[in-house]
């Protein structure tokens, strides 16, 4: 999703003379097209988090749009309340970008791991988070920043291609049953781990969800999941704040009973261990594995 992310930030700034591209002194080997692009509009506010969204604040408030760019915990945690109270209360159109989350980081653990982010930044005025679960959803969400020219949060991972080709939307239907038994709703690249294990079952809808809060829920997920009653949420974040708790109010404001709700997630560090991304979704239960296992047992219930 970086190499997708760097060229159509290059498309970007060369159409617009007032945007800017500051980064925490990462992203090498992914930036360098960027900078040669912006030149005196890509600034290195070094490993200062708070000071660099301060700086993109000041800047937006001047009429420029800034992308503020780091690794997904050093994007958020670190500078949190300066997204709060310098960004989202002024409504000011800072993009902020983090690369690598839920546990894209790995090996590295907990410091470079984002698995509760979602849930502080959409917590926030204004902001919306972006989510791309595909690596051609980078262009249509970056696209929805531009256009909204609000706060807005970019959460990039792991994304491969998808080999069926769709219109992108906020919310797309990835995997479609006639009359589906059970609605799969996944948040981010983990929903490939959802096709593997969805396989060749034609008794499942698989959607997948690119911004939190839900800007609204179209009438092919309503009707999916009205019919199946049966969902499953699939996520690389923690339970709270997530989306399956985003998905659970919606349905209870529009009256939409379920007979079962199972939310699949980050569960954090169980055997205290760090190891590989596949490793932590393993222990969390967001492998190929055991989404099939779920599936199946949900089926049967």
């Amino acid at each position: 999703m970086r190499s997708k992310f760097s060229k159509k930030v290059q498309d970007i700034l060369s159409a617009d003379s007032k945007t800017v591209f500051i980064t925490g002194d990462l992203g090498y080997n992914a930036l360098e097209a960027i900078q040669a692009t912006a030149k005196e509009r890509f600034i290195n506010a070094g490993v200062a988090e708070q000071n660099m969204v301060g700086v993109a604040a000041g800047l937006a408030y001047k009429d420029f749009e800034t992308f503020v760019y780091s690794i997904a915990p050093f994007a958020v945690y670190r500078c949190l309340e300066q997204i709060k109270i310098d960004v989202c209360i002024h409504n000011l159109p800072v993009y902020i970008v983090g690369n690598g989350g839920g546990y894209g980081y790995g090996i590295m653990g907990a410091t470079h791991h984002a698995i509760e982010d979602i849930g502080c930044l959409s917590t926030l005025p204004n902001i919306t988070c972006w989510v791309p679960a595909f690596s051609e959803d980078v262009d249509y969400c970056l696209d929805q920043i531009i256009t909204q020219k609000k706060p807005a949060y970019l959460r990039l991972g792991l994304g491969k291609s998808y080999q069926v080709k769709f219109d992108i939307a906020a919310i797309n239907h990835i995997v479609k049953a006639d009359i589906p038994e059970i609605t799969i709703i996944a948040l981010g690249p983990v929903v490939h781990n959802a096709i593997e294990a969805i396989g060749e079952n034609n008794n499942i809808d698989l959607f997948t969800i690119l911004s939190v809060p839900i800007i609204e829920m179209n009438e092919k997920l309503l009707k999916s999941i009205s019919q199946a009653r049966k969902v499953i949420v699939i996520e690389e974040h923690v339970e709270r704040g997530g989306l399956g708790e985003h998905i659970l109010s919606l349905l209870a404001k529009r009256n939409i009973h379920l007979l079962k709700f199972l939310s699949l997630h980050a569960k954090g560090y169980p055997s205290k261990l760090y190891g590989s991304q596949a490793f932590h979704q393993k222990e969390s239960g967001l492998d190929a594995e055991n989404i099939k296992k779920e599936i199946s047992q949900l089926l049967l219930s």
